[in-house]
């Protein structure tokens, strides 16, 4: 960690009350370690957003994979960007619904743009894309 400088932060008590709440129920021993949480939460965000540098994320879909032949084609979008796709895990929920997981690493532009053509492939009944970063650009 680098050096620590100090602010201060005025806030409404109507405001400040929930904060404390949130911070006891999240955990954190201070009001500045959740803030500090929360400033890297908007900085990730942020980067994502401008699709600059590297980043990672986890894509999550369900599908039943005996519709339209959708597993075979989601097999085939993903082998043309196999060298963002760090590792999938498949779990059969039933007998037609599959959930499956990716982690996905690279560029920011080419993995969201992955997650979008996964998520928007016709078949796919629900997908989320959980943005992170490498933590190489964050203190």
């Amino acid at each position: 960690m680098g050096k620590l400088a100090r602010f201060g932060v005025s806030l409404d008590e109507a405001l400040l009350e929930p904060f404390d709440k949130l911070c006891k129920s999240k955990g954190y021993s201070n009001r500045s370690e959740a803030i500090r949480d929360l400033i890297r939460k908007a900085l990730v965000q942020e980067a994502w957003q401008t699709s600059e540098g590297q980043g990672a994320g986890t894509l999550t879909l369900v599908y039943d994979h005996h519709k339209n032949d959708l597993a075979r084609r989601l097999m085939r979008m993903q082998h043309d960007d196999h060298e963002i796709i760090v590792t999938t895990l498949h779990v059969h929920l039933d007998h037609y619904n599959c959930l499956e997981v990716l982690v996905l690493k690279g560029e920011a532009a080419r993995v969201r743009a992955l997650a979008e053509r996964l998520i928007s492939c016709r078949g796919v009944k629900h997908g989320t894309f959980s943005v992170t970063t490498t933590g190489q650009d964050l203190a």
